[in-house]
């Protein structure tokens, strides 16, 4: 088998990805919206296809965005040709000024399993942020853990504006030591053929990992790096995280 791409959301991943979830949650959307002011200077960071910063955009906020996915990034582009954004990994990206507010939406610093590189993403962020700023994201908890799956099974299909087909197989490992989620993906685009079986045009496989954190752990590392402020929610209601049980952490940090 081809090597698995990991956590990199390639042309056929990031289609599947538009069908499915062209805006963002509403809910989630208003939960990062309500720490933006008009006079700040606003990063996200894992930015993809805009969900989040091209709303921004719209309600007139200096919003700039970072994604190492260039096809995330030219779908983003298509949506709004005047968005600003910097195709880079986090650790690469440079910026000649500071953020007010940066955040990481949809759970997205899980995808960072190396607890240690993580530890240094939080460093390069607390750099990028102003000394009043605010950095706030979410994590998976371990409550999302998922059954291993010895087979790839069918788990989305959708249609394309030209007429083919788009599916999504995946199977699912869960590693207790490491408290890693595996998920080992193909992303197919075929051609429906009457009367017989569908003709694959292309094909992508992709291998998604997260780390699925327990209740204090990220609290531990958001401390160690330097936030002198810290809040956990467990909600986009801003609830207070209680336990492990919580599906995900939601975290307000302030150096």
């Amino acid at each position: 088998m081809k090597t698995l791409e990991e956590n990199y959301y390639g042309s056929l991943c990031t289609l599947m990805y538009e069908i499915l979830h062209p805006q963002a949650p509403q809910d989630e959307l208003e939960f990062y919206l309500s720490y933006a002011k008009a006079e700040q200077k606003i990063l996200e960071p894992l930015c993809g296809s805009g969900r989040f910063l091209v709303p921004f955009l719209k309600q007139g906020f200096n919003i700039e965005g970072m994604d190492a996915s260039e096809p995330m990034l030219n779908a983003l582009k298509a949506k709004a040709p005047g968005a600003k954004f910097t195709c880079s990994p986090i650790l690469s990206f440079k910026s000649k000024s500071k953020f007010d507010y940066i955040f990481i939406t949809s759970g997205s610093v899980s995808l960072f399993t190396d607890l240690n590189e993580c530890e240094e993403i939080l460093v390069k962020i607390k750099d990028l942020l102003t000394d009043n700023g605010v950095f706030v994201f979410a994590v998976d908890t371990v409550a999302n853990i998922q059954s291993n799956e010895s087979d790839y099974t069918l788990k989305a299909q959708a249609s394309t504006k030209d007429g083919n087909i788009l599916k999504f197989f995946s199977k699912d490992q869960y590693q207790e030591q490491s408290q890693t989620q595996f998920m080992h993906s193909i992303y197919q685009l075929c051609e429906p053929i009457p009367g017989a079986d569908d003709l694959v045009l292309q094909q992508e496989y992709m291998n998604f990992q997260t780390h699925l954190y327990k209740f204090g752990e990220m609290e531990q590392m958001l401390s160690k790096v330097g936030f002198s402020s810290v809040k956990t929610y467990c909600d986009f209601a801003k609830n207070i995280a209680k336990s492990d049980q919580d599906e995900m952490f939601l975290f307000e940090c302030r150096p």
